[in-house]
């Protein structure tokens, strides 16, 4: 692999399994400090093992309060909770202030989204020369101007819907909303609805299905852009619709290659991995060094994403609690049951079949349509190409021979390289990857794609206005 960033050789190299395996040390390094508290985040989200858009609301939160205490100390931008009342002047917008402020900040806001991981960033505070300990609200010095904005930003975001606190319903980020499937596992009677499956002995359960309800970025309201999506197909009404995009699925499963198979597990972001949020966090990393951003370009680099992503995660969410649309797995054990298939391990009677997926995994713990993957990446994809002003990425990565969880031992059966000329480009192969692993249909790919350019356009739109004062 080809490329300058130590993080990134750390965690986007070697294997998918070398990706699970990261040094707690690995936050120290980066280019600016701004990527140094995403890596921190990253880091807190492998242990903690969040679902997908609570990992986006993290890092959208976490890059919210580098942003504000940023602003502070630049001639046009203004926070978000406070606009343009933290200002400092002139003489103090040093490089020094604005590191230490974002610092303070980020430390206010990652202790309340990850208590258990205040020791790790404690221990980067002190790496960098700051005091853990200091609670000043001295809005004349930067760490009260960091403290001051990381805690309006989580004060805001401790009632927007998420039920981070577990004030709406016991046990955080809970639902409140009063989800239920149709089907269960041994019980199959709606064949348009998600059914979730007993793995390894534990009943999935949705995750989050009241995420639409959570207050957006730009966005208005989480199901703003529903109406645009087109209904997935109907077993009752357009059963051939149905059956063919079934038949999709089993197309791709049986007729994997190596590289497809990589290109599957690469996506997937499985346990103790940063997730899709997180996968475009580490890839803004990358732009960082690439680019040598300063602290400047880095705290909007990294605003501007993550909260398109996190306006992503409350859209996908809203319409995948509103269509609650049946997955692959359950859609061709049902239609090919006591029939005979060809799949990626051999040929199978259809109810035995399963997504290229680790046996720990199977299929997601939700519902299908639309696909978080798509809508995460294109999203996160369309926002990167609009800062830098460009779609090039010229990005790599190493996958070693028999590294493979699905497969281990026998694949890939030779390193392979997985390159990426553009944020498109990685965009859409995080998309096609679903389908390589059995997990979406077309049509929750595809729509994902484009409803994910939508969201990253409009939530940029939103952020210029953050940018430059109006």
């Amino acid at each position: 692999m080809k490329t300058k960033t130590k993080i990134t050789n750390i965690l986007l190299s070697a294997s998918v399994t070398a990706l699970l395996a990261v040094s707690p040390n690995v936050f120290a390094a980066g280019n600016t400090v701004v990527a140094q508290w995403n890596e921190a985040a990253l880091e807190a989200i492998r242990i903690t093992h969040p679902g997908p858009p609570i990992v986006a609301r993290a890092l959208a939160i976490t890059h919210t309060c580098i942003f504000d205490a940023w602003a502070a100390y630049d001639a046009r931008a203004r926070g978000t909770r406070f606009g343009v009342n933290l200002r400092r002047p002139l003489g103090e917008r040093t490089v020094a202030n604005k590191e230490k402020a974002v610092s303070y900040a980020a430390h206010e806001c990652l202790s309340d989204l990850f208590p258990s991981e205040v020791a790790s960033f404690n221990t980067l505070m002190t790496t960098l020369g700051f005091d853990p300990n200091d609670a000043s609200t001295d809005l004349t010095k930067p760490a009260g101007i960091g403290n001051v904005a990381g805690k309006a930003v989580i004060d805001y975001r401790h009632h927007d819907g998420s039920n981070q606190l577990g004030d709406l319903n016991p046990g955080a980020y809970s639902d409140y909303t009063g989800y239920a499937p149709v089907n269960t596992p041994t019980s199959f009677t709606r064949p348009n609805r998600w059914q979730p499956l007993e793995v390894n002995g534990t009943v999935q359960k949705f995750i989050t299905p009241h995420w639409g309800k959570v207050i957006p970025y730009a966005l208005k309201f989480g199901s703003q852009y529903r109406t645009s999506l087109p209904k997935p197909a109907n077993y009752f009404t357009e059963p051939a619709r149905y059956k063919l995009q079934a038949q999709q699925v089993l197309e791709y499963s049986s007729h994997l290659t190596d590289e497809k198979k990589v290109i599957a597990e690469y996506w997937a972001d499985g346990p103790s991995s940063e997730l899709p949020p997180g996968h475009w966090a580490l890839f803004a990393e990358f732009i960082s060094e690439r680019d040598r951003h300063n602290v400047d370009q880095d705290a909007k680099m990294f605003f501007a994403m993550t909260n398109a992503v996190f306006d992503a995660s409350i859209a996908s969410w809203d319409a995948k609690r509103f269509f609650d649309y049946v997955r692959p797995v359950s859609a061709i054990q049902f239609l090919y049951k006591g029939q005979l298939v060809e799949s990626w391990n051999g040929t199978i009677d259809g109810a035995d079949w399963k997504p290229y997926q680790a046996a720990s995994v199977v299929t997601p713990p939700f519902s299908e349509y639309i696909s978080g993957h798509s809508v995460f990446s294109a999203a996160a994809a369309e926002t990167l190409k609009l800062f830098t002003g460009n779609d090039s990425f010229g990005h790599s990565v190493t996958i070693t021979a028999g590294s493979s969880r699905v497969e281990p031992g026998l694949v890939p059966a030779n390193d392979t390289v997985l390159y990426w000329a553009t944020f498109t480009d990685a965009a859409d192969e995080a998309g096609i990857s679903r389908r390589f692993g059995g997990i979406h249909f077309i049509d929750g790919d595809l729509e994902s794609r484009k409803l994910g350019r939508v969201i990253g356009q409009n939530a940029w739109k939103k952020t210029q206005t953050y940018f430059n004062e109006l």
